[in-house]
């Protein structure tokens, strides 16, 4: 078996762990490698995060923000989550207990036992290019958020126009995502077993209010009044826009897939006061 760790930049308490997992790891002759970053914290030799959809399981060590990026380097391979910060929607597994959560994957692969969920990812898509899979959201916008980045958007679902306004910009976030960017943008709370998207115009002049749509819905968003405009995922920038043009976000095609045992939402919630 072959097992990724990911820790928290900064983070020495993240990296301790990502010490302690490893030396527990091969001592039950499992392979492991650690990311670039977290291997020169503990100097080590690493592996580019674009490598990692070549292990068995990923551990992340962290908040949500490196569950995320170690979600980018996975692409199909199951991730765990191991929660150093306050929230931890997708980090289900405290650090008291991670040593043995993990040992416990480790077992029940090896017996073809490990259960697996999978959670819909995003795919931004224009006439000749298709974005990177995003996990919590994709958000079309102008070149800079404010008065004097704004962009004047048309957004369709399934072909029927739902909004034209002049906005900062637009958000697609998926149940995962609906706590994340698109909460801080006055946007719905959706629980994780709702199958659907959350559409949310940021800071629109004379918008519609957030709409869920089913999650194999096309959301097109045609963008025009300014010189320039960007496509985001997951707080990276994906794509630079020539406006005018058209964004379409819809499920991408591969999920992400998450292993361990599962938050409990109600909870995570309590701790957003």
């Amino acid at each position: 078996m072959y097992v990724g760790l990911v820790a928290q930049r900064e983070n020495s308490r993240a990296a301790f762990l990502a010490s302690e997992l490893r030396r527990r790891l091969r001592a039950e002759d499992v392979s492991v490698t650690v990311d670039a970053t977290t291997a020169e914290t503990l100097d080590l030799d690493g592996t580019p995060i674009e490598s990692f959809d070549a292990c068995d399981l990923i551990v992340s060590i962290g908040g949500d923000g490196t569950f995320l990026y170690a979600a980018r380097g996975a692409d199909g391979t199951p991730v765990l989550g191991v929660n150093l910060g306050e929230v931890g929607f997708l980090n289900a597994v405290g650090p008291d207990e991670a040593v043995d959560v993990v040992l416990e994957q480790v077992a029940a692969f090896r017996a073809d036992e490990m259960a697996v969920r999978e959670t819909p990812r995003l795919a931004a898509r224009g006439d000749d290019w298709t974005a990177p899979p995003t996990t919590n959201e994709v958000v079309v916008q102008g070149p800079i958020r404010g008065p004097s980045g704004g962009v004047d958007i048309e957004v369709r679902v399934d072909g029927s126009t739902y909004s034209t306004s002049r906005a900062d910009g637009v958000l697609v976030a998926t149940p995962t995502g609906s706590t994340a960017y698109n909460l801080s943008e006055s946007g719905p709370l959706v629980h994780p077993g709702v199958d659907g998207l959350v559409v949310n115009e940021m800071c629109a002049d004379e918008g519609m209010p957030p709409l869920v749509v089913g999650s194999a819905s096309d959301v097109t968003v045609a963008v025009s009044g300014s010189d320039s405009a960007v496509v985001v995922g997951d707080g990276r920038v994906l794509r630079e826009l020539d406006p005018p043009t058209e964004v379409r976000v819809g499920r991408a095609d591969s999920p992400m897939r998450v292993a361990g045992p599962t938050s409990d939402f109600f909870e995570a919630l309590g701790k957003l006061d």
